[in-house]
């Protein structure tokens, strides 16, 4: 028998979905759909992941829930309500192995940015003015990478291969970390924030990680820095955000990412100087929705042969354990 698959979709349906088919009985729901064909299924690809929808439809038998449900994202927050997280016949895979490059990319994209002013050269040019103003220069400048992930990792390699010196910031200090050289833990976290001209957030979003720049944090950053966050936007206390770049004790910020998103149009980030503000788009790329449909597609069939699962995701942790193999 055939399993069951339910596929989350909003807009658009993930493309080749006759490849879908030909492995599952397959079904499409919208968020509005979901609780009515969740219940019952084995299998749910989540193909829009940044929704309250799975954790409303979820049913309330266990034995009704999906065996497997797979995040097309590299973020798992919204997964990880009680009902998912404590049942463990449920395995939560994510999309590990999409993102990485593409948002190291950007990340030195905006780096760049920054450094150069661009925005400000950009509304020059919009007044049609003639302003030259020398940039910052990125050789040799230091950059603190929180979340030392794939994608932290992918954002460390490229930031050192231009010039950069990098360490990182994570839950255990070592001092030979292949990307990052050294990994600062809780006891040197606040001498690393002192010496970092950037900040480049790349955790997820856990009950550990929620709030963990908050006004301290900021306080502790080195005068003149810059913050950059790719991660989430939950990560950042956006109200001490703005109070710090309003004193102008930070220089700017790169933020891809927010607590509320759409950011709403009522944001003082908007219009703050120094504050570039992209819509959750770092590590996307016009390939992108054919990289994850293959990354399911390779699961599934795992999922079909009996055979191990890759980008497993610890649900208690919140990410995929480093060691377990990338799809």
């Amino acid at each position: 028998m055939r399993d069951r698959l339910v596929v989350l979709y909003r807009g658009n349906r993930p493309p080749a979905t006759a490849r879908i088919e030909s492995l599952a009985d397959t079904v499409y729901a919208t968020e509005e759909e979901l609780p009515y064909l969740l219940p019952g299924a084995d299998v749910l690809l989540a193909w829009v992941t940044i929704t309250p929808a799975i954790r409303e439809a979820w049913p309330d038998d266990p034995q009704k829930a999906p065996r497997w449900v797979h995040a097309s994202s590299a973020g798992v927050d919204s997964f990880l309500f009680p009902a998912l997280v404590d049942e463990p016949r449920v395995v939560l895979t994510n999309a590990r192995g999409v993102y990485e490059q593409p948002t190291a990319e950007y990340v030195l994209g905006l780096i760049l940015a920054l450094a150069n002013d661009f925005p400000g050269t950009w509304e020059h040019q919009r007044r049609r003015e003639w302003r030259p103003r020398p940039g910052d220069g990125i050789t040799g400048r230091t950059v603190l990478v929180w979340g030392t992930g794939p994608i932290g990792r992918a954002i460390a390699r490229l930031l050192r291969a231009v010039g950069m010196r990098v360490s990182g910031a994570g839950r255990k200090a070592r001092a030979d970390d292949p990307d990052f050289g050294t990994v600062h833990g809780a006891t040197t976290l606040r001498s690393a924030l002192t010496d970092a001209d950037y900040v480049v957030l790349s955790a997820p979003l856990t009950q550990d990680t929620r709030g963990m720049v908050d006004a301290p944090v900021l306080a502790a950053m080195k005068p003149g820095a810059r913050l950059i966050n790719v991660g989430r936007g939950g990560l950042v206390d956006e109200e001490a955000l703005v109070d710090h770049l309003a004193a102008g004790r930070l220089a700017g910020a790169a933020l891809d990412v927010f607590a509320q998103e759409p950011l709403p149009a009522e944001s003082p980030l908007w219009n703050m100087p120094g504050v570039m503000i992209s819509p959750h788009t770092a590590g996307e790329t016009t390939g992108e929705r054919e990289a994850l449909l293959e990354v399911f597609l390779d699961n599934l069939t795992r999922h079909i042969k009996g055979r191990p699962l890759r980008n497993v995701v610890d649900k208690r942790r919140g990410y995929v354990v480093d060691g377990t193999p990338p799809a």
